[in-house]
Order: structure tokens, then sequence, then C-alpha cells
């Protein structure tokens, strides 16, 4: 494993499971210190003890949360490096638009895309004041190409975190701050093996859209996520980083 990352202090939300657990994994076992941050501490809490880094419990569409998150690290560890605003839901009420309820469309909003804005708010004034940081913000595939299965709260959530993060990526460039929107296929994670259980033929609806025939494991998403935090991409901001498996290249479904 590279030590790319020795020294850095890293902030992940949503990592008590999925690709924030794979990432706060990775980003620890690269040298970074890492700061867990999730709603659930019983998740939580052990996934900081094993990576060796602090537990902050968090509900990510609280300003003040995100704002005592932040503040708590620069506190605990002197300075924030990076900041993965990864936490997310797909719930099952979000569905068409036509079948949609309005309630169901705020909270995926919520979650999805103002936590983003609440995070990148709370952390990039601290990483003014070092004149350096990353800052990656997970999007989807479904920001670039329609979604397989309808999820338009999902989706639109999805296609604005990309447009927010381009736009802070433009804004703070020449603060040394870089600000890039990681955009995943589907992932084999609780959320699609839950899919899978409830609705077999839907799930497979996805898979059949890969070119490479599977659907990502989190470490491969979490492999991403510690290149854009190092400076292996220092040149790379305001970009739509695809980990997809080939799907937004592809016009026809394979064979």
């Amino acid at each position: 494993m590279m030590d790319r990352l020795q020294g850095r202090v890293a902030v992940i939300t949503g990592a008590a499971s999925g690709i924030g657990l794979a990432s706060a994994r990775r980003l620890a076992a690269e040298g970074a210190t890492v700061v867990v941050a999730d709603l659930n501490e019983a998740a939580g809490a052990p996934v900081a003890e094993e990576v060796g880094g602090l537990f902050v419990q968090v509900d990510v569409t609280s300003p003040e949360d995100n704002e005592r998150l932040y503040a708590t690290t620069v506190e605990t560890y002197g300075r924030v490096d990076v900041a993965f605003h990864n936490a997310g839901i797909s719930p099952p009420d979000d569905d068409s638009i036509l079948v949609t309820g309005l309630e169901a469309w705020r909270r995926v909003q919520e979650v999805n895309l103002t936590s983003v804005y609440l995070g990148c708010k709370a952390v990039i004034p601290h990483m003014q004041r070092q004149g350096k940081g990353s800052v990656i913000n997970t999007a989807s595939f479904v920001a670039t190409m329609a979604a397989a299965t309808s999820q338009i709260s999902y989706t639109a959530s999805k296609g604005g975190v990309l447009a927010m993060s381009r736009e802070l990526g433009v804004q703070f460039a020449r603060e040394g701050i870089r600000v890039n929107a990681l955009s995943p296929g589907p992932v084999n994670t609780p959320l699609l093996q839950e899919l899978f259980a409830k609705d077999p033929e839907r799930a497979a609806r996805r898979l059949v859209h890969i070119p490479v025939g599977r659907f990502a494991e989190p470490e491969e998403i979490a492999a991403a996520v510690a290149f854009l935090a190092s400076d292996d991409s220092s040149f790379i901001t305001a970009s739509n980083f695809l980990v997809d498996g080939g799907i937004s290249g592809a016009y026809v479904t394979p064979l």
C-alpha cells in the first residue's frame, strides 16, 4: 500500500458502511488520520477504533452538526486536509415522478444534496486558512446518464452534487482547494444487496448495462477516493470523476 496521505487528516461522512467504510480503511492504510462521521454510533464508533481515528456522531442535514464536525476535527488534530462527503440514501419511495411524493423528494434532497452544501460550507473556511485541501463529493453516474430504474429525487440530487462541485472547484482553485465529484456506477453495498433481495428483476436491469459485467466493490471506489485525496490528483479539480465500469461510455446494452 502506498503512503500518499501520511500526516493528513481526512473526514468521511457516512463512514460506518459501504463506500464510506471502505474509504476509511483505505485512507488510513495510506497514512491518513480518519474522522469517521455517521449518524449510527453503534456502527461508526468501531470503525473509528479500527482505523485509529475519531468518531463524531453527525446528522449531515444539520448545519450545526456540520460546523461541529469540522470544528471538532480541527480542535483535535489541528487541520483538515480531506473532506469526503459521502452520506446518502436511496429509499424505495423515491421512484417515478408520477408516484414519488413531495415528502420523499425532500428527504432525499436533504440527505444527498443539502448535506453536501452544508459540509462544503463548513469545511472550506478551514481549508482556506491552510491554503490547501481536497473536497470529494459523492455524486453518481446517474448525474451524467439516466438511471435504468427510476429514482427521480436521487438522480436530481446527484445532478445537483455534480454541478455544485464543479462550481466550487472553479471558485476555490486559486486558493489551493480542489473540489471534485466522484461518480460511481452501481456498487456492491448493503443498499444494492437489499434491492436484489426485494426486487431481483429491477436490480438485474442495472447489471445488464455495465460493460465490465459486474458491480463495483466498495474497495474499488475507495481507491478512487484515495487518489482524489492525494497529490497524485493535484491538477484535477471541478471534475466529474467517473468510476462506472464503462456505463457512460456505452451506447448500447452489451450482450
